[in-house]
């Protein structure tokens, strides 16, 4: 054996530390939790020192070494390198996954309640409907006169024509004619173009007989009678006779011949 070799084997197992490079430790992923801290080696405690033997001359049995580094690395191979310790599996997987986020708190509602019953409101009664008056009942007249004897002369002229007919030759001429004079006559004048109703003339004047100087001018004898023609209704004690105008009568002759026959049978007869 050289002398370099036998220096070198000295050296070996003197005290001498043997120097182990480290691995890299694996590459972490971001969101993998760290590794828990590998557990300390103790260092091995220092060899003790070899007694110095006389050398002698043994012969050792020859090796070659052609790499004088291949026995330390051989030497370190069987010391074998320290292994770097991993967090457990679980801990890594649940470190990579997603968090799923708690549910939101729902809101409190208060408990429904329903509104306050509206007040009952007692209906209306319902009133009768008012009776329909006929618009013949609501025609208005004006009287002028006395009524001693109960005969009515109706007329539709206008106001101031009406004050003035109690004066009418004519109608005094005639009323003597049948013997009578103008204070036994009431003259009425009817203010509308319907007729005057007879329950509301006798409601005001006792008449027992009527002479309408004019057309449609009493309720009742608007259909049952002819002009110049008497007409008794015994019903009602009353008889009745239509005659033309006082202006068509008074200036014509003709008309004054047929009114005067039945003057005679309504008052005379």
């Amino acid at each position: 054996m050289s002398a370099e070799k036998l220096a070198f084997l000295q050296n070996f197992y003197t005290d001498v530390t043997l120097y182990v490079p480290a691995e890299p430790a694996p590459a972490v992923e971001p969101a993998a939790a760290p590794a828990a801290p590998a557990p300390a080696v103790a260092p091995a405690p220092p060899a003790k020192p070899a007694i110095a033997k006389p050398v002698r001359d043994v012969q050792l049995p020859s090796r070659s070494y052609s790499n004088p580094t291949a026995g330390l690395e051989r030497l370190a191979s069987g010391f074998g390198h320290p292994q770097s310790v991993s967090s457990p599996a679980p801990a890594a997987e649940l470190a990579g996954a997603p968090v799923a986020a708690p549910p939101a708190p729902r809101p409190m509602l208060p408990p429904a309640t329903e509104p306050p019953a509206a007040p009952a409101v007692a209906a209306a009664p319902v009133l009768p409907a008012a009776p329909t008056v006929p618009p013949v009942m609501l025609t208005t007249f004006t009287t002028l006169g006395s009524n001693a004897q109960g005969v009515i002369f109706l007329f539709r002229v206008p106001p101031e024509q009406f004050m003035k007919l109690h004066r009418n030759v004519f109608l005094n001429k005639m009323l003597q004619a049948l013997g009578l004079v103008m204070a036994d006559v009431v003259l009425v004048n009817v203010e509308s173009e319907l007729p005057v109703a007879l329950v509301n003339l006798r409601r005001e004047l006792a008449a027992t007989h009527i002479v309408a100087f004019g057309r449609n001018l009493l309720d009742t004898t608007i259909r049952n009678t002819q002009i110049y023609e008497p007409v008794l209704f015994p019903s009602l004690n009353l008889s009745y006779l239509s005659s033309a105008t006082v202006e068509l009568v008074e200036y014509d002759v003709s008309l004054k011949k047929r009114l005067w026959p039945g003057l005679q049978r309504m008052f005379l007869g």
